[in-house]
Formats: structure tokens, sequence, C-alpha cells
């Protein structure tokens, strides 16, 4: 990346100490923006593996019922499909993200005495089933949510630690030399002219 010229001036050496000062003062709130983001990813990933779990258990004990149901006995689909997704937003590390708070079915209306005897308990298994992939889709959503801000994050991070405040502050370096020597050549010159005036003096 090609290297922006900088005034060699007073008020360039202004202008960069307050855009490092600005840098510096923002660095540590963009490095704690990092670490909650990164706990809230470990945290994330925990619960998911946790769902997944609890999904293949779901899915064992759902699988037990495909038989019994595939025989068309009853159809519990109309109270298994959700009707209403409850969720609530949480604003993490600056991020507003899902947060799963329940799944509303229908309310099933069988016949007790028209049903046999397993339909409640089936019916509870799937929707349970159903609940749980619910969490799992929200879970995944704040997730990618989270990942997205924290690449972000870390991009900044970086960009801060490794170019804008080294820059800045090399910016800074080569202006108080130039002006340093500035200010020996302006010492310089004024000493040889007082010189010449205290010879030309002499000489009159």
């Amino acid at each position: 990346m090609a290297r922006r010229k900088i005034k060699l001036t007073k008020g360039e050496l202004k202008r960069q100490r307050d855009s490092l000062s600005r840098y510096e003062r923002y660095l540590p709130t963009l490095q704690l923006k990092q670490k909650l983001l990164q706990a809230e990813m470990r945290r994330l990933e925990a619960e998911l593996a946790a769902r997944r779990r609890e999904l293949e258990s779901e899915l064992e004990t759902a699988r037990g019922w495909a038989a019994v149901l595939a025989g068309g006995e009853v159809d519990l689909s109309p109270w298994t499909a959700p009707e209403e997704i409850k969720t609530e937003t949480e604003n993490v590390a600056g991020v507003n993200v899902p947060v799963f708070r329940e799944v509303v079915f229908k309310e099933a209306d069988y016949d007790l005495f028209l049903t046999p005897l397993w339909t409640e308990k089936a019916l509870r298994a799937i929707r349970s089933l159903v609940r749980l992939r619910v969490e799992e889709s929200v879970l995944a959503r704040r997730r990618g949510l989270i990942g997205r801000e924290l690449r972000t994050t870390m991009q900044r991070v970086n960009l801060f630690e490794k170019v804008m405040i080294p820059a800045g502050r090399e910016n800074i370096r080569v202006i108080r030399i130039y002006l340093g020597d500035q200010d020996a050549n302006a010492v310089g010159r004024s000493k040889i002219a007082k010189k010449k005036i205290e010879q030309a003096a002499a000489a009159a």
C-alpha cells in the first residue's frame, strides 16, 4: 500500500498526535469487544453442541413413533407444526441477536376416546423434537451474527494495532525530526546573521 505523503508542519504534527491519541483510546474498547464476542462464541458453540445431542436423543424417540404413525391411524401434523415462534432481541457487545423463548403449537383437539392411548405421548415427543430444531435454528442464527461481528472487530483491532497506530507514531517521529532540523538550521542562520552584523559594526 502506497504511503500517504504527510505535511511536515506543526499543524500536521498536532493533527497526527490527536489522531494517535484517538486510536490509542479506542483500541482497548475494541479489544474488550473482541474478548466479549469470543466468549459468547465459545458459549454458543457449547450450547449448540448440547442442543444437537438433545436432538439426537429426541430423534431416537421420534423414530420409535414413526412406524406407528406411518399406519395413518392418527394424523398429528395439524398439532406439531409451530403456530408461532417467540423470540426476543438481546444486545451482546453492541450486536442485536435473537433469543429463543418458546414455540406455540395449535391446541390439540382430538377425541381421547377415538384415538389410541399412545397419541398424547407421540405428540409430546414430536413437539419436543420440533421445539429443539427451532431452538437450534435460533442459536445458529445468533452464532452467525456474533461471528460476523467478531470478524469485523478483529479486522479493526488488527488495523489499529498493526497499521494506524504504528503509522501515526512513525509520522510523528518523521515530522518531529524535520521540525527539529528546521529549528536547528534557523538557530544556525540566526547566529551567522548576528556574527555578520557584529563584524559589520566592528568594521565601521
